[in-house]
């Protein structure tokens, strides 16, 4: 008989376990997001976060950037330290790959591990690379 695939079953506790999916998961991540969310863990976007503000489109890109980084800023420290969660869609730029790890060195926090998904951006994964975060362009296949 075969052992259930666990993806989050190197990463320690899972309760605390914090990872980071850069761009948006498509189709083949269901699985691992389904398991994230019965684990408890805290699911945040940017889009699930700007949803009741979109009223108005920002005047510019760097304008939609500072509200992005405010928004994330407010739910990052908003939380328990030490709970863990499941980041999509952000950080989306080179910008706010930097500013999410001054986040979270201000807090003694690390993350356990960062995967790519669909319309992420080659400096943001070179930059998680070059920390050793990075996990690879896609998960392991079920054992």
């Amino acid at each position: 008989m075969a052992g259930t695939f666990d993806p989050f079953a190197r990463f320690g506790h899972r309760a605390k376990t914090k990872f980071l999916i850069l761009g948006s998961p498509d189709i083949l991540w269901e699985d691992l997001m389904n398991q994230a969310r019965s684990l408890n863990f805290e699911h945040v976007s940017p889009s699930r976060l700007n949803g009741p503000e979109i009223s108005r489109r920002p005047a510019s890109a760097a304008a939609e950037e500072a509200t992005t980084l405010a928004q994330m800023r407010r739910w990052f420290f908003a939380r328990k330290p030490d709970a863990g969660f499941v980041l999509t869609d952000f950080p989306a730029t080179l910008l706010q790959a930097k500013v999410f790890d001054e986040w979270l060195d201000s807090r003694d926090e690390t993350l356990d591990a960062v995967f790519a998904a669909s319309g992420s951006g080659g400096p943001v994964i070179e930059h998680y690379r070059t920390l050793g975060l990075f996990c690879g362009a896609s998960l392991p296949a079920p054992a």
